[in-house]
């Protein structure tokens, strides 16, 4: 895990490379050696990659996060040092000259704890902000006890490593949340765009579909690759709203292809967590002989007792996407499995159909 100390003497030129990654990190060689922090890429499509960042690239990343929120304050660590997400709370502490609360998440994150942990960011004077992943803001909301008036308090609630679930967001701001919908990697400093609005200097642009991201916070490539150009080609898929803000469509390798339709999951899970009676959900393409693959969905249930009809679950998506995307397969589950931060594991719920 990564400290505050060590990163701050980093930034500040006064340490090595800090690694938020397994194991030893191999010798830094050439346009390399810029680099400040090493980060493992989470491995969603192929083998894990090590991200080179340099010092200009987070605290960049930092001030304009601060310049979107209203100005510099203290933040709540309650994200591992291991993802770029919680890494990025410690570089705005270091950039806001403030020292930043830490949750301990030993015991996985539970609302109480979270409201413990926020008391003493909270006394401090000025402003507050924490940055949390879907799944924790859910646990939140759904305890409505002291862990949610906490959350409350903070000047800004950042949401990101996965996609939040439209109703989520909703019932969190409706309870007094401010909660910032954040769009970003390991590759550009973390959260570039916040709620569909790229911050000052970062520049998005679709290509083929897919969203490539430029501007001061790229990182400076990949260890043991080439650097980085001028722009990042990531591996989502995207589309600009009628008002101008980025809608992220999910991975391009996440798509679906079924008798010959492409259907992206994120659509087809948004329209079932839609539902009544429906947490949550999970979209995965399965092998089929005859339409090469069959949309497949596995839905966590509001009560686990007393599941939504799965018949009016497809027709809903049938309503809304098309017929093609209507899941073949439906599988009630008590939660979604996953890996890194807060991110579903799509292929373990791939496996999970048999």
């Amino acid at each position: 895990m990564i400290t505050f100390e060590e990163l701050r003497a980093a930034l500040n030129g006064e340490g090595g490379l800090v690694t938020a990654q397994p194991g030893p990190t191999a010798p830094l060689r050439g346009w390399e050696t810029g680099a400040v922090l090493a980060v493992a890429t989470s491995g969603s499509t192929g083998e894990p990659k090590t991200v080179l960042l340099g010092a200009d690239a987070l605290t960049t990343s930092a001030e304009l996060t601060h310049a979107r929120l209203g100005g510099p304050g203290t933040w709540l660590l309650a994200l591992p040092t291991t993802h770029i997400a919680g890494i990025q709370v410690l570089v705005r502490s270091v950039v806001a000259g403030t020292e930043p609360g830490v949750m301990d998440l030993a015991p996985g994150f539970r609302a109480v704890d979270f409201a413990v942990a926020s008391r003493p960011v909270l006394a401090t004077p000025g402003r507050h902000y924490t940055a949390l992943v879907p799944t924790q803001l859910a646990r939140l909301v759904a305890t409505d006890g002291p862990g949610l008036a906490a959350a409350r308090q903070f000047d800004a609630v950042l949401i990101g490593g996965a996609a939040t679930p439209p109703a989520l967001l909703e019932r969190s701001r409706e309870l007094g949340v401010r909660v910032v919908t954040t769009y970003g990697m390991s590759e550009t400093s973390g959260g570039c765009v916040y709620d569909g609005l790229p911050l000052d200097g970062v520049r998005v642009r679709l290509a083929d579909g897919r969203i490539e991201v430029g501007g001061p916070v790229l990182a400076l490539g990949y260890q043991g690759d080439e650097p980085f150009g001028e722009w990042f080609r990531t591996g989502d898929l995207g589309r600009i709203r009628p008002d101008g803000t980025l809608e992220v469509l999910g991975r391009a390798d996440d798509v679906i292809i079924s008798g010959g339709e492409n259907v992206v999951p994120t659509r087809v899970e948004r329209v079932l967590a839609a539902q009544p009676g429906v947490r949550e959900a999970c979209v995965v393409g399965l092998a089929d002989p005859e339409w090469g693959q069959v949309v497949a969905a596995a839905v966590v249930p509001e009560d686990p007792g007393d599941p939504p009809d799965a018949d009016e679950l497809c027709a809903a998506v049938g309503e809304v996407v098309g017929r093609f995307a209507m899941p073949k397969r439906v599988a009630f589950v008590t939660e979604l499995p996953l890996r890194g931060p807060g991110k579903v594991d799509r292929r373990a719920v791939a496996s999970s159909f048999g």
